[in-house]
């Protein structure tokens, strides 16, 4: 999922953006799984490597950059999470749909939304075009983004989230499967609504105080 790449490029944002040090909180939710494959044990051990040395040496008394939590939530907690962050950051190395992003989007205040970063390798990226986009290999404009996020007009991300909204209450799971069965056999099938919402982690949440 990108996650020590996602904590490297918040790094980059702190480093070239002192003032924003002790205003701005990262966290991520990421439920331990299948910690007895190897390859997961190793992204593990380099999560917290760069937990230690990001919060170590950036970090201030009464201010912790990272708050990295492996604790499962319900989605009415997370839906309030998406809902106090000034940034949702999905930054996955690669990926199916990321209903994450959609949930974020779903879950923001209509009269003063936060911004999605989108990893452009996530298939969501396509629908979600106001998103910014961004290459997650790439740490510098990842940091970038962080920063015109959290500086951007409130006029600037209700149009935004205005473009994003309407296709993530229109193309739910069961648009998504008739389309999917009319390309298939070449016959219409109407989409019916559905309110039945997969259950996710939240990839990662800024919240930002202060002017």
């Amino acid at each position: 999922k990108g996650i020590p790449e996602r904590m490297a490029a918040f790094e980059q944002f702190l480093i070239d953006n002192l003032d924003q040090r002790g205003r701005v909180t990262y966290l991520q939710i990421a439920p331990t799984s299948r910690s007895e494959v190897p390859e997961y044990a190793a992204v593990s051990r380099a999560v917290n490597e760069a937990l230690g040395r990001i919060n170590g040496s950036l970090g201030e008394p009464g201010w912790v950059p990272i708050h990295y939590v492996t604790s499962t939530y319900p989605r009415s907690v997370l839906a309030g999470l998406y809902r106090l962050a000034a940034v949702g950051l999905v930054t996955p190395m690669r990926d199916g749909m990321n209903l994450v992003a959609k949930e974020y989007v779903a879950a923001q205040d209509p009269t003063d939304p936060g911004v999605l970063i989108l990893s452009k390798f996530a298939g969501a990226a396509q629908q979600l075009s106001a998103a910014l986009i961004v290459n997650p290999n790439d740490k510098l404009e990842v940091a970038e983004a962080i920063r015109d996020a959290l500086s951007m007009s409130k006029r600037e991300r209700v149009t935004r989230w205005e473009s994003m909204i309407g296709p993530v209450r229109e193309q739910d799971a069961s648009w998504w499967a008739a389309a999917f069965l009319k390309e298939l056999d070449g016959n219409d099938h109407e989409p019916a609504s559905s309110t039945d919402r997969t259950h996710s982690a939240a990839e990662g949440l800024l919240d930002h105080s202060g002017p």
